[in-house]
């Protein structure tokens, strides 16, 4: 099965700018871009939890995306696959877009709440994501 959106030729940052629009209409506040050099590397931003703006730090893992590509590509060479970093910032950017639209969705029919679908990426002191602290720890909770 292909790939999501490893066709498209929607620039990446006016997928950002997509994504930063759909997270103002949620009430995210304070949302910065990311860096690695000339590429957007994620989004942070702050959400209001009632009593505390809790951080959030969203990734994208382009050089991942690159590699599911190659491998596509391998499998398939006669494919339209593009196995490029441009295409795969293109296509990771796009499938965030499409996950953070689907998850707003969810919040906009009062499924889940805001802090819910961003549990795994809030940015804890030490400058990890709660996922990233969870992981290390090999998802043994505290007693």
């Amino acid at each position: 099965m292909p790939i999501l959106n490893y066709t498209t030729t929607v620039d990446a940052f006016k997928t950002v700018s997509e994504i930063e629009y759909i997270l103002m209409k949620h009430k995210a506040m304070s949302i910065m871009k990311n860096y690695d050099g000339e590429y957007i590397t994620g989004l942070s931003f702050l959400i209001d939890a009632g009593r505390q703006q809790v951080p959030i730090r969203l990734p994208v893992k382009i050089d991942e995306c690159l590699e599911v590509l190659k491998r596509e590509k391998e499998k398939s060479p006669r494919s339209n696959i593009k196995a490029t970093r441009e295409q795969a910032e293109r296509v990771a950017w796009r499938i965030l877009k499409d996950w953070v639209e689907a998850q707003m969705a969810l919040l906009d029919i009062e499924m889940v709440k805001l802090e819910e679908i961003f549990m795994p990426y809030i940015e804890i002191q030490s400058g990890q994501t709660l996922f990233q602290k969870l992981e290390e720890k090999q998802f043994l909770l505290e007693g």
